[in-house]
């Protein structure tokens, strides 16, 4: 089963793209309940993208903030688009912990400007997104059905994996069609790991005050009336949501309080997708 009373105590974690935004959020948050985290982030630049990657001082920060919470954690540099490097990770976070709870399969990018070379972007943007979200809880169930206890993994979709904004961007048509492919993963998984009291849902956020949003690109556009940008407006007076509302949903969806939550899709959209745009 999930954890009981409402904490994590004696739970492990596995997060990806846990070196800053929602990534450490979820890292934090779950610490702050008695888990111990697996941290993994690639810590590089991707050409592909139109705003900063993060860095092995970001995911090293992440390391300090969950030990002054008390709690261990495991931190590991690798790209998600790599199997081999994934399952190596969590291959240690099994030796070093003795087994996993939880996965938040959390990495991803966009690009929300056009690019020259719109083959390569759609691609790469499919490739951490959805690819590597596969090669994220592949790696992963083989650890959680032989925990014999259940467990509980998350799948960091989007709005947009929802409803797909109007736009020729192949960077944003990428995000949709992986963030919306998240879904049919899911419900596959959580039908195969039902049996195994293992739960496997996607969460939807709109956007989130993250350096994925909060970016000179983002800023750019925003000052130039930029269309597309106009149509990402929540319903309720919340500009962004914060990393920290996002991670405290999360925290319970994977606490035993949620225990009969499987295969859903959940917004987490402040009214977003109530709009029409």
């Amino acid at each position: 089963m999930d954890s009981q009373g409402g904490t994590l105590d004696g739970r492990t974690a596995f997060i990806t793209g846990a070196a800053r935004g929602m990534g450490r959020a979820h890292a934090l948050k779950l610490a702050s309940q008695g888990a111990d985290i697996v941290a993994m982030d690639i810590c590089a630049e991707f050409e592909s993208t139109d705003y900063p990657g993060s860095t092995p001082d970001d995911l090293a920060t992440t390391v300090k903030l969950v030990e002054d919470l008390g709690r261990r954690i495991l931190a590991r540099q690798a790209d998600v688009r790599d199997a081999d490097a994934v399952a190596a990770v969590v291959a240690d976070g099994v030796a070093e912990f003795g087994g996993l709870d939880i996965v938040i399969a959390n990495a991803g990018v966009i690009r929300l400007t056009d690019a020259e070379d719109r083959a390569r972007v759609f691609r790469d943007v499919v490739d951490v997104n959805l690819i590597g979200v596969w090669n994220t809880v592949d790696a992963a169930i083989p650890a959680l059905i032989a925990g014999g206890r259940g467990g509980s993994i998350v799948l960091a979709s989007s709005t947009a994996g929802i409803k797909a904004s109007n736009t020729d961007r192949p960077g944003l048509q990428a995000y949709a069609a992986s963030k919306r492919a998240l879904v049919a993963l899911m419900q596959g998984w959580a039908a195969q790991l039902a049996p195994h009291s293992i739960r496997v849902n996607t969460i939807h956020p709109s956007g989130v005050a993250t350096d994925m949003i909060i970016n000179d690109t983002t800023i750019a556009l925003s000052a130039s009336g930029d269309p597309w940008l106009g149509t990402q407006q929540n319903a309720l007076p919340i500009a962004l949501l914060a990393p920290e509302d996002i991670a405290t949903a999360v925290a319970w969806l994977v606490s035993h309080d949620a225990r009969f939550i499987t295969g859903t899709s959940w917004p987490l959209d402040a009214g977003f997708s109530l709009r029409s745009h």
